[in-house]
């Protein structure tokens, strides 16, 4: 590659990678001094014959391979182009030409991260008219490829190779192999190219011989070629002293006692067995009631008696389905040192303990920094990168939605804050790893610490964290002054090309307001003032690597005095990836699910890791050995079955009642340990850790039948996504999974490295050991070009995305309709509940948003219902109790329909001075105070065996109530209207300022009006004024009822405590609820009353009627 352009911040453009088939063409690019670029094609150029500093080419490096090998220095060269792709912005999309962008520095307060996090001075290259930066190895060291010592920076040390292969220092040829990296028990000897297996490789060598470029990728991976160091090899006979030549040795079962990583501990038999049978008494008392009810109505208030017995068998029906699922409920333990003992610890094999523990790709999303501070978003991801699991094996993707600046330049400084904060969690064993949280725990510090300079790193990372807060903080204020300034230059500039070209002054000067990045260039993504191309809904695919992948061995910091001692710490770092999809308008983006495929894809092209971690953007890591905890299960024996593990969601500041019952401990303790007895628990949304092999929409393996249709001499051996869906033709992988080759290649990949160990006789489906332990590929330009095609908005076009790969749209609850996918296909999932809570995150405790947070869930299982995803359809797959929690995930929104007529029966048995039954016979209360009894027994044996408090069980009963008849109905509402008229309805929020309230909770009593409040005002008060007319009806009466008075009040006060929490909410501190909330309910609640009087003139205030017919015995 020649080039006379002395800058290296020149534009660079290559083809879009996606197609195999064909070169890469080489794109050129001129950079304006605004920061924009124009493309030129090769004719332009030499048509003017003037190849100046504005212009150069870049052409993408292909990987080596046998029939395509470097001049010299491999080694050198794949250093310098992961260098590159480390430092540049990819932009792409639909079409136009994938461009990478070498930044300068990505935040005004630093250069680019790669240099801070080395610590190292910048060297300079010693070519003419050049400032690039010398080359660096992981630890910073300078890379000086010649033994003259002549320093060159990657792009200039390219051309030289490019052109004569000689140094510009010495002018001797680069000699290779000085600057291998040296791979222990590889160093010494080639790697043969064995031929492919004749019985394995036929019908693949037929398919490959249609394509005219050989994939070697493929090749090595599907004969066992041993040609470099991949994440998958097999080293061949006598390497390493393991004659049988799998990486490893076989161990024989008679030598070692298999020990399982995971353990099912069952709940004890004298809580779980009188469980059982109270829920079995209570459903037989719930018929034989129902029967009675049936068979005895009030004639009296025939009208009372059918509402009343038509809410009571949608509630045993709905009872039925919650309680259903609850009969097997059990209990699971890992085990961290057989997990270690496994996979980590050093052998004849493998001297230096290298891991051999699979990848795991964590994504994060984000859509609106203003809706979720970059502060928080940024925390999260340093307690990713900090996670307790090996630094290679471990990459982190940030998926901005939105696609702004500030949320880039946040990560930005996450990843340069991360060079001191990951080692000083590694040194001092720090739990959390969420900086944010640690500083602000309270208690002695330095308890269980043992290092002497514990105190003084801390007190220095603190500084260092306060310092990055004001950074964080200060980024919005930074990005519109530097936008200001630069739009200003741009406008002084037209300014003077006007009076330079004499045109009309008089005409007004249209200058488009840019967001700009550090570097002076335009920010691809969304711009403050949007505009064609730069706004949320139309802006360029960005991706950048902003922390490169790390080598396979640890590398030791050295002593500073002016910083922290890390010299006996790894000081390495885990690949860190941004992302912003790509979105134009006409096209629908799915919100978070097509997101969240976009990163499937992005990730598997860059990573591939077997593995997926999803996180929202407010939930960290609070045990940073979760992951670990995860793969005792995934890497268990049998658990290629298990397609997700999902872990409980724990919540940070919520007010010590839990009013709304915000932290949700009766699902996550009770029904989510519950469903891990049958087929899994469902998945939540967040803090789940997927087999990305599931998420392509395959069926679990079955490794009988798999290894017979695929002819295997070995269940070891890696398979053909045809291998596990007969009914998926090569040719038709394109249609499922889009048209890049290199996802549909890291398909086989992902599911190889996903099996447990095949070390032990009873694994009768898994891997050898030891074929993990080689480092990956270092990143190219084509890959990562490949990536930015991916997330391309046109790429779902015509594919199974959404609809059976990856995360299925048409939910605002994609997670659940997810996670049944997987399981109506046969996929078992895990809840694991570890003694240190895994993650943490927030909830919202206002009333308003809490309600609204559960009007999006009931929508969502509303839409879910009257879909195919509904259980009733669901697969013979699909465990029977499994399905009735589907069903139940459903059906529950439209309980409210029932609960809020039955909350106003109390109301009309007070106004009419009848009730449900006509006489209080002893069978009637006998049924209820057995059932009464049963329902309480019950409710204290979950409250056992669940691990929950009596009074979170309270609280979630109250908020039952309260959500079900507001957001619930709304929920109903809005699904029937979509599904019969095809309206659609948004309940919208007005929120308000906290003010200046320091408070903790100050959020909690802040009262935000809404819709979805009416229902139970009008529920609560309907039932007050009831009361209230019934005790002076039976004041002023002659022969007073006080027994028939009694009995309906008692039922309106079962209501009102209820819903005595709304009752609070609604006063907020200072009672500042909207008085227009009193008006329209009381307006409604009197109304009603009036109705009802009217339609009964019989009623008097002296009694009559029908009072005497409510009766104790």
């Amino acid at each position: 590659m020649a080039s006379s352009d002395p800058s290296k911040n020149a534009m660079r453009g290559q083809g879009n990678s996606t197609n195999s088939g064909g070169g890469q063409t080489v794109k050129f690019a001129r950079r304006t001094s605004s920061g924009r670029y124009v493309s030129l094609s090769r004719e332009d150029l030499d048509m003017s014959g003037d190849f100046s500093g504005d212009y150069m080419n870049y052409t993408v490096h292909i990987p080596p391979t046998p029939d395509n090998q470097p001049m010299d220095d491999s080694s050198v060269a794949a250093k310098a182009e992961e260098q590159y792709v480390s430092n540049s912005l990819f932009t792409g999309g639909f079409n136009s030409v994938t461009r990478a962008h070498l930044m300068d520095k990505m935040t005004d307060s630093s250069s680019n991260v790669s240099d801070r996090v080395t610590r190292g001075q910048a060297g300079s290259c010693q070519m003419p008219a050049c400032d690039g930066k010398v080359m660096k190895d992981e630890r910073g060291n300078e890379v000086i490829p010649c033994e003259c010592r002549f320093k060159i920076c990657q792009d200039c040390f390219a051309d030289a190779q490019k052109d004569t292969g000689l140094c510009p220092g010495c002018k001797e040829p680069y000699r290779s192999g000085d600057y291998d990296d040296e791979l222990p028990g590889f160093a010494a000897r080639a790697l043969p190219l064995p031929a492919p297996d004749k019985a394995a490789g036929d019908r693949r060598m037929v398919n490959r011989n249609k394509n005219p470029d050989f994939d070697h990728n493929k090749w090595l991976f599907e004969t066992q070629g041993t040609y470099g160091h991949g994440t998958a090899y097999w080293p061949q006979e006598d390497m390493d002293g393991d004659p049988n030549g799998k990486g490893g040795p076989m161990l024989d079962a008679n030598e070692k006692a298999f020990k399982p990583l995971s353990r099912i501990l069952p709940i004890p038999s004298g809580i779980i067995s009188p469980y059982r049978l109270l829920i079995v008494i209570r459903l037989i008392f719930l018929i034989l009631f129902l029967i009675w009810r049936v068979r005895h109505p009030n004639e009296d208030a025939v009208w009372l008696w059918l509402m009343s017995i038509v809410c009571e068998i949608w509630f045993a029906f709905s009872w039925l389905l919650d309680i259903g699922p609850k009969f097997f409920p059990i209990n699971r333990s890992t085990d961290l040192d057989a997990l270690k003992e496994k996979f980590e610890m050093p052998s004849p094999s493998n001297p230096t303990g290298r891991s051999d523990l699979p990848g795991v790709d964590l994504f994060v999303s984000t859509a609106d920094p203003e809706k979720e501070p970059p502060l928080v978003t940024a925390n999260t991801i340093l307690s990713i990168l900090s996670v307790d699991y090996p630094v290679e094996k471990v990459t982190c993707y940030v998926s901005d939605d939105g696609g702004a600046l500030l949320t880039f330049e946040a990560m930005a400084e996450a990843a340069s804050f991360a060079e001191m904060w990951v080692p000083f969690c590694r040194k001092h064993d720090i739990e959390p790893r969420n900086p944010e949280t640690y500083f602000a725990l309270k208690g002695d510090p330095t308890k269980n610490k043992l290092r002497p300079d514990f105190v003084k790193d801390r007190r220095k990372v603190k500084r260092e964290y306060d310092e990055f807060k004001v950074r964080i903080n200060g980024l919005p204020d930074s990005i519109r002054r530097r936008s200001d300034a630069f739009n200003a230059r741009e406008e002084m500039k037209m300014i003077k090309q006007m009076r330079d070209s004499g045109a009309d002054r008089s005409e007004p000067i249209r200058v488009q307001k840019a967001t700009w990045m550090a570097d002076g260039t335009h920010w691809p993504g969304t711009w403050t003032i949007a505009s064609s191309d730069h706004s949320k809904g139309d802006h360029a695919g960005i991706l950048q690597v902003m922390l490169k992948p790390p080598g396979p061995d640890p590398i030791l910091g050295e002593p500073d005095e002016n910083q922290l001692d890390f010299s006996d710490i790894d000081i390495r770092l885990p690949m860190f990836v941004y992302m912003s999809r790509e979105k134009r308008p006409g096209y629908d983006h799915n919100k978070k699910a097509g997101a969240m495929n976009a990163l499937v894809r992005a990730s598997a092209v860059l990573s591939n890791g077997p593995f997926i971690l999803n996180l929202d953007c407010d939930h960290y890591f609070y045990n940073c050995k979760a992951i670990r905890e995860g793969m005792c299960f995934m890497l268990d024996r049998g658990g290629e079955n298990i397609c997700y593990i999902q872990f409980p969601q724990r919540f940070e500041g919520i007010d010590p009642s839990d009013r709304y019952a915000n932290r949700n401990t009766v699902f996550f303790d009770g029904n989510m340990r519950a469903l891990d007895g049958l087929q899994g628990p469902v998945y939540v949304g967040t803090g789940c850790m997927f087999r990305r092999f599931a998420l392509y929409g395959f069926e679990p393996p079955n490794p009988d039948k798999l290894i017979a249709n695929a002819n295997k001499d070995s269940e070891t051996q890696a398979l053909n996504p045809t291998d596990f869906d007969p009914d998926l033709d090569v040719n038709l992988l394109p249609k499922r999974f889009g048209n890049s080759t290199k996802l549909a290649e890291s398909i086989p990949v992902a599911e190889y490295q996903g099996r447990p160990l095949a070390d032990h006789s009873m694994v009768k489906y898994g891997r050898p050991p030891g074929a993990l332990r080689g480092p990956r590929e270092p990143l190219d330009s084509a890959t990562v070009a490949e990536a930015v095609s991916v997330i391309s908005c046109w790429y779902e076009d015509k594919t199974e995305w959404g609809d059976r790969v990856g995360w299925i749209y048409g939910s605002v609850t994609e997670d659940v309709v997810t996670g049944y996918r997987m399981h109506n296909r046969g996929w078992r999932s895990i809840y694991c509940v570890t003694k240190r809570d895994a993650f943490r995150g927030s909830a919202p405790i206002n009333l308003t948003d809490r309600l609204h947070q559960v009007l999006r869930w009931a929508t969502g299982s509303v839409e879910i219902f009257f879909s195919r995803n509904n259980a009733l359809l669901g697969s013979r797959r699909l465990n029977l109790l499994q399905r009735l929690a589907y069903i139940n995930v459903g059906m529950y929104p439209f309980t409210s329909l029932f609960l809020i007529m039955y909350c106003f029966l109390p109301a009309l048995s007070l106004f009419s001075g009848q009730f449900i039954v006509q006489t209080l016979s002893i069978t009637f209360l006998v049924y209820l105070l057995i059932m009464t009894l049963c329902l309480v027994g019950i409710a204290i044996l979950e409250v056992k065996w669940s691990g929950i408090e009596l009074e979170e069980w309270w609280r979630n009963e109250q908020f039952w109530l309260i959500s079900g008849t507001s957001s619930h109905l709304a929920a109903v509402i809005q699904g029937l209207l979509k599904v019969i008229a095809g309206i659609e309805i948004s309940f919208t929020l007005t929120s308000k300022s906290a003010g200046e309230d320091e408070d903790e909770f100050a959020e909690l009593y802040l009262v935000k009006w809404t819709s979805l409040m009416l229902p139970p005002i009008v529920i609560a008060m309907v039932n007050i004024i009831a009361i209230c007319y019934a005790f002076a009806r039976t004041v002023t009466s002659a022969v007073p009822a006080w027994n028939a008075f009694i009995g309906g009040a008692f039922f309106s006060f079962w209501v009102l405590a209820h819903l005595y929490p709304f009752a609070k909410g609604l006063m907020g501190r200072r009672r500042k609820t909207p008085t227009i909330v009193f008006v329209w309910a009381g307006l409604i609640a009197i109304t009603i009353s009036l109705i009802y009087i009217a339609v009964n003139p019989q009623m008097q205030a002296g009694g009559g009627g029908g009072g005497s017919a409510f009766q104790f015995p």
